[in-house]
């Protein structure tokens, strides 16, 4: 049964003379690690692990302040009873394992929900466990889940052992994250121009950490490592039927990165779906149109499929648009229009210069395509396409250049007898003469 012998007897060894030693103690500890942290982060970057945005809400903060705390507490045990610096090194260990956790947590999966959930658990663990060391409960509790034990076919596992091996786990997996998430800033980034290759050395480097860190803590825990080999070879026949497709797709993201036939920009249309490339993950690539509706294609109808990849060799984007004008009008006077109004646009290329050509000649009038080219239709087309036509309207309009409506003949070959006087349906006494011409527009 728990009880508070220790933690009653300690509260009435303290004194107020001890207690104020132990305040300024505490407080020139503060003091010292604030300034350590002030001078050694003034010219860090605000997202950095160990400083953060303000200096000392990073993890090196807490660690000094733990380091310092707990070596003034083992200096004043030797001449007086400690209790308020054996608090501060508890509150400042949570601290510590906390902010490790949630901040590499953000930074190695920003854009997940799941993130905040995991952090809040974590800040509940960690705190609590401080509050049984604060007031000497945590070893009764310790020696209570030894206590209890879970049969796992012929082995016994304690509950302690099995919540020191998630801890032990958790804190192997969060520094493995935090020494991938640094190589990736610190070497990946400034060496791999490529979005592409750094996405896939990346995740090869944290694949291949996380897989290091996390046989170290299971043989940290005492988990035999041997025994993981039946477990390889049962994965490896689950892979090779009931997960091949789930193994396909990982392997062709891997495929897709490496032969970079498709990269994070590219525009490219995948059946009846355009849009540019947002992201390649491992089991499938997020494709984003230019509507906002977003696509989630797995990686293995990209590499067997039929891909149309609209900014391989280039980035550059045709675009047209037709017009027509009336019958009258001079075809040199109207491409000039034409150039100019796609010129005028600051997105429209002047290499290649906008070109304007007599295509066709239509029912209703001359028909000229306007042909220009954009360097980066991933900011839209619609909306340049629709500055274009708006300075080409204007164009014409200030030139006196007339934009004819549709216009149809209509002969009337022969009428039947009688009919040549009759009134039509909203004519006013026009006859209609058998054999004669009518011309209307519409």
């Amino acid at each position: 049964m728990l009880d508070w012998n220790g933690f009653v007897q300690r509260l009435s060894e303290v004194h107020a003379r001890t207690l104020w030693i132990e305040i300024a103690a505490l407080v020139l500890c503060l003091l010292l690690a604030w300034g350590v942290t002030r001078w050694f982060g003034r010219d860090q970057p605000g997202d950095s692990l160990w400083f953060g945005e303000k200096s000392f809400d990073g993890l090196l903060f807490p660690l000094l302040a733990l380091a310092f705390t707990d070596l003034a507490r083992r200096l004043l045990l030797t001449v007086q009873p400690t209790l308020l610096l054996r608090v501060a090194v508890s509150i400042f260990l949570a601290l510590l394992a906390i902010r490790l956790f949630a901040r590499v947590l953000r930074r190695v999966f920003p854009a997940s929900a799941l993130v905040r959930l995991v952090e809040r658990t974590i800040s509940w663990v960690a705190w609590g466990a401080a509050i049984l060391w604060i007031v000497g409960l945590l070893p009764p509790v310790l020696a209570e889940l030894e206590a209890i034990n879970l049969g796992f076919g012929k082995t016994r596992v304690s509950l302690r052992t099995l919540f020191e091996g998630v801890l032990s786990c958790g804190v192997v997996l969060m520094i493995t994250l935090w020494i991938s998430s640094t190589i990736e800033k610190r070497l990946l980034t400034p060496a791999v121009s490529d979005l592409s290759m750094r996405k896939v050395a990346s995740n090869a480097v944290r694949a291949g950490l996380l897989l290091v860190g996390l046989l170290f803590a299971l043989s940290a825990v005492g988990v035999d490592l041997t025994a993981l080999s039946v477990l390889g070879g049962a994965l490896g026949v689950g892979l090779g039927f009931g997960l091949q497709k789930l193994a396909a797709n990982y392997v062709s993201g891997f495929v897709i990165l490496l032969e970079r036939s498709i990269r994070i920009g590219d525009s490219v249309k995948v059946d009846t779906f355009e849009g540019r490339i947002t992201d390649i993950k491992t089991r499938y690539t997020l494709i984003r149109a230019g509507n906002g509706r977003q696509a989630i294609v797995p990686n293995e109808s990209i590499i067997t499929g039929r891909v149309e990849n609209l900014t391989l060799a280039d980035l550059k984007t045709n675009l047209n648009t037709v017009i027509a004008v009336g019958y009258d009008s001079d075809p040199t006077q109207v491409q000039t229009i034409l150039c100019e109004a796609a010129a005028a646009q600051d997105r429209v290329l002047a290499d290649p210069k906008p070109v304007a050509f007599l295509t066709n000649f239509g029912a209703d009038g001359l028909e000229f395509t306007l042909n220009y080219w954009i360097s980066d239709p991933d900011k839209g087309k619609d909306n340049v396409r629709s500055a274009v036509n708006i300075a080409v309207l204007d164009g014409l309009r200030r030139a006196g250049i007339d934009i004819p409506f549709p216009q149809r003949v209509v002969r009337v070959a022969s009428l039947p007898p009688g009919m040549g006087q009759q009134t039509p349906p909203g004519g006013e006494g026009l006859p209609l003469q058998g054999g004669g011409d009518a011309t209307g527009g519409a």
